[in-house]
């Protein structure tokens, strides 16, 4: 008997962790933030390492997870940066020569704070003008 109690721990533990019981779920939605940096701090924007780091810091401090990244610099200093996370993505595209750049994070769930990596971004960018919306992204989206 204590085989058979055994194999059904072993079943137990092993639905448990392949269908994700106890991971956490994500409904099919997600909030879309975008954002245009404007003024930026020229160093701060011409620095691709430390903007890099910049960026991972806000996503993390945003509370994302994250799985993998891509760039693109464009000589001397642009940068195009994605940031694939568990819960979306997050990017990033400079334009040095005007002091401004795009950034998006998009994130499933409801664990996630745009406000948090916001913050993160304009104390790193010190952009003199922001313009962002937050779009919330469900089964309801219809195109243009």
């Amino acid at each position: 008997m204590i085989w058979f109690r055994n194999l059904f721990l072993f079943c137990f533990a092993f639905l448990f962790v392949h269908y994700g019981y106890g991971e956490e779920k994500y409904e099919f939605r997600g909030k879309h933030f975008l954002a245009s940096y404007c003024g930026c701090d020229h160093e701060a924007i011409s620095n691709i390492e430390k903007l890099k780091e910049a960026m991972f810091f806000a996503v993390r401090t945003s509370g994302a997870t994250i799985l993998e990244s891509a760039e693109h610099v464009f000589p001397p200093d642009g940068l195009t940066m994605v940031i694939l996370l568990s819960e979306s993505h997050a990017s990033i595209h400079t334009y040095p020569e005007y002091n401004s750049c795009f950034v998006d994070l998009f994130t499933c769930g409801e664990k996630c704070s745009s406000e948090k990596f916001d913050k993160a971004m304009r104390e790193y960018l010190k952009p003199a003008n922001v313009k962002q919306t937050v779009l919330m992204r469900n089964e309801e989206i219809k195109g243009l």
